[in-house]
């Protein structure tokens, strides 16, 4: 770890805790007690207002916040591969999104930090089959967001062909292929679906209570394959 990341780490660690020892900050961080004592008086120095209490550990005094957007460089390669697979794989409104937001990123960061987000190199390539995988997810976050029931027609692994009215819950993202999390209508019982085997995807008026029992954390107890 380097040690810019190391310090902004400590301040992480001690804004979240009320006191820590220093033999409990240097286990977190994986340092000795020697250097974990000079990286505080560092701090010090710098102006982070760290104070000491014998018998009790080091405490930060509330109110202190860090310098916004300060980002290590492992930080930044995870926002950028993660904007560059939204923007691969979600859905346009999604996709443009991300960029929006990678752009204000990018405009407030120092010279140094900039220079990761332009020239890392983990990419997610587009491909045909990219944006039929992602088909109407756009539409499914809509519903998910309203509590409203969808409609769709659905062509599963072995052809058979039906009518959906489901509740959308959540949506996943495997790697290679979007899945919808719901409760179908018509077998009364969860089940995921495949949004490119989806045709005529609908939002209707009628809406569900999202507290009647019927939500993610049950779907999440009885996993299915998609149906």
């Amino acid at each position: 770890m380097r040690r810019a990341d190391r310090l902004f780490q400590l301040v992480q660690l001690l804004r979240l805790r009320r006191a820590a020892t220093g033999r409990e900050l240097a286990d977190v961080l994986g340092v000795s007690l020697r250097t974990l004592y000079r990286d505080i008086r560092d701090l010090e120095a710098s102006g982070v207002p760290i104070r000491g209490e014998a018998g009790v550990g080091y405490r930060l005094d509330r109110g202190y916040e860090l310098p916004p957007l300060t980002f290590s460089e492992a930080e930044l390669e995870g926002l950028v591969l993660g904007a560059r697979m939204v923007s691969t794989w979600a859905d346009p409104e999604l996709a443009e999104a991300v960029r929006s937001a990678m752009i204000k990123v990018e405009a407030v960061l120092p010279e140094g930090l900039r220079r990761v987000v332009l020239e890392t190199a983990l990419f997610a390539p587009d491909f045909p089959r990219t944006q039929k995988m992602s088909r109407d997810v756009d539409v499914m976050r809509r519903a998910i967001g309203e509590h409203r029931l969808l409609a769709f027609a659905y062509t599963r692994a072995d052809g058979e062909h039906t009518e959906r009215s489901v509740r959308p819950l959540a949506l996943h993202f495997w790697g290679n292929k979007w899945t919808l999390a719901a409760w179908c209508e018509l077998r009364r019982d969860y089940r995921s679906f495949r949004p490119d085997r989806m045709e005529g995807v609908e939002i209707l008026d009628q809406r569900f209570d999202p507290t009647d029992g019927i939500d993610l954390a049950h779907f999440l107890a009885r996993v299915e394959a998609p149906d």
